[in-house]
């Protein structure tokens, strides 16, 4: 069964909807796209459907992480995921403030690109994000030029390269990661 989270009118766009992520269902189509060559950077690559659906599971079972499985018009075009700066990884690299909110964006491939696509989606999840907050912190990888330059023009601050340490605990393993950190203030 499906958890919505958020629903908002985006006008000449559509009708967003954020619902969590339900592991067994999802996983099939997560796994699909992160899977895929343009996936690299969220870190999945080569995972298995079972692995994607116990990644989800454990993200599921925590207070301070949430996934959510993103939907325009009821077809499902990316995964985000918002975490406490406090409680992960990220805290080593920065010094988070009241109201700080950690975001991962992950747009689903399509075979009809759109125009504008990702910051209309972007600014209403952002919006959904702020809902009780007031910055958003990112880490995107040092290497995804693409997405600093599109975090850039939708009004995010670049901030320093960083190094998120390695995370191996027993039920998730993170690699280290360069990083660079992004900041988006309401």
């Amino acid at each position: 069964m499906s958890r919505t989270e958020y629903v908002r009118d985006v006008e000449a766009f559509g009708t967003v909807r954020v619902d969590r992520i339900d592991p067994e269902r999802d996983a099939p189509l997560i796994h699909r796209w992160v899977n895929e060559e343009r996936g690299r950077f969220w870190g999945m690559g080569g995972t298995t459907v079972e692995q994607v659906a116990e990644i989800y599971a454990h993200l599921d079972s925590l207070t301070t992480h949430h996934g959510f499985l993103v939907h325009r018009d009821d077809e499902p075009v990316a995964v985000f995921q918002t975490y406490d700066p406090e409680a992960d990884r990220i805290s080593e690299c920065y010094e988070a403030r009241p109201g700080d909110i950690g975001v991962h964006l992950f747009v689903a491939p399509s075979a009809a690109p759109e125009r504008g696509f990702t910051e209309k989606l972007f600014a209403a999840l952002l919006d959904f994000a702020l809902t009780g907050r007031t910055r958003v912190v990112g880490e995107p990888d040092a290497a995804n030029e693409k997405v600093l330059a599109r975090l850039a023009r939708t009004g995010f601050e670049l901030g320093p390269e960083i190094v998120l340490p390695e995370v191996d605990l027993p039920e998730v393993f993170i690699p280290e990661k360069k990083a660079r950190l992004v900041f988006f203030t309401r």
